[in-house]
């Protein structure tokens, strides 16, 4: 298998920069070929020593329908890359790429420009969810003079929770934190969520997981027990639209849960836990696990939907 990494983002996101911040780093000066994929050709140009330092060869693909299985095993015939760098066309739907079978992604980053990000957002934001939702790391740059970072960091999580969402500014990186706007009370005996608050809680808790080990929440949702679980542990979730109303998703933690056996699927349940940070089998590793003090049946709410994108 050869290892693919692929940087997506609209044009002028820092894309090029990027890459070529990377190849220039000695972790990256290691044996064998590079393969640089242009799909889109920037302000930003790589030079030719940058390229034969790195031992990378690029080659560029102006039109999408080349962008094909084919052509790009052609292509890789002919240079026979050790790793394979791919620079994604902004306008392209990375939902729609098909890699060779012996192509396998790594790593994604998407590249955000900070200043425009806002109206691409609100005019594309189908486009840009795509651009995000399976990147491991997602860089906002030129944030300089901007206060609304926070939102940012909100609608990127919104569609990819584990994603890491970092800041830069001409000084370096920000860190931007959503703690100060959260709508509940951290320290209450109870933190109650109501539908804001549940997706608020939901994003924060992926980053934050230290923050909430001990507390205890309430929150109305409804019951999964996917068949591969134990009969004392469930998923407490919402369905969420985390983009449009044709994205919609179920989201919850791992609940356990003495009476789960006798929970009937998609029941709504008021739910009342202790968030203990422990291993799972569901996350394949560290996660929020609720112990369930409270178990009650309720009425729908009125919204059973939670809008995500609007936060």
């Amino acid at each position: 298998m050869i290892p693919v990494y692929l940087i997506n983002g609209f044009l002028e996101s820092g894309k090029t920069q990027f890459i070529k911040y990377t190849l220039s780093q000695p972790y990256f000066q290691t044996k064998g070929r590079t393969l640089l994929l242009v799909c889109e050709e920037g302000e930003e140009e790589y030079e030719a020593q940058l390229l034969s330092s790195s031992k990378t060869v690029m080659e560029v693909i102006d039109d999408e329908e080349d962008f094909n299985v084919d052509n790009l095993k052609k292509i890789e015939k002919s240079v026979r890359p050790d790793r394979i760098v791919i620079e994604y066309n902004g306008m392209w739907n990375p939902k729609e790429m098909i890699l060779p079978r012996n192509w396998k992604v790594e790593q994604q980053i998407t590249t955000i420009d900070a200043s425009t990000f806002p109206v691409f957002y609100n005019n594309m934001r189908s486009l840009v969810a795509e651009h995000v939702r399976n990147s491991e790391m997602i860089i906002f740059n030129r944030c300089d003079g901007l206060d609304d970072l926070a939102s940012y960091k909100r609608n990127i999580k919104a569609v990819s929770a584990q994603a890491e969402v970092i800041f830069e500014d001409s000084e370096g990186e920000i860190n931007v934190s959503l703690a100060e706007e959260l709508p509940f009370d951290l320290d209450a005996d109870v933190i109650e969520l109501d539908d804001k608050g549940y997706a608020m809680w939901y994003i924060d808790i992926m980053d934050n997981l230290e923050r909430y080990d001990g507390k205890t929440i309430e929150y109305i949702g409804t019951v999964a027990k996917p068949p591969q679980f134990p009969s004392d542990l469930f998923v407490p979730g919402r369905m969420a639209m985390t983009c449009c109303a044709d994205d919609m998703a179920f989201l919850g933690f791992v609940c356990k849960f003495a009476g789960a056996k006798d929970l009937p699927e998609k029941e709504w349940v008021k739910v009342t836990a202790t968030v203990r940070v422990e291993e799972n089998a569901a996350y394949q590793g560290m996660g929020p696990v609720l112990y369930a003090n409270k178990v009650v049946t309720v009425k729908a709410p009125k919204n059973k939907v939670i809008d995500f994108s609007n936060l």
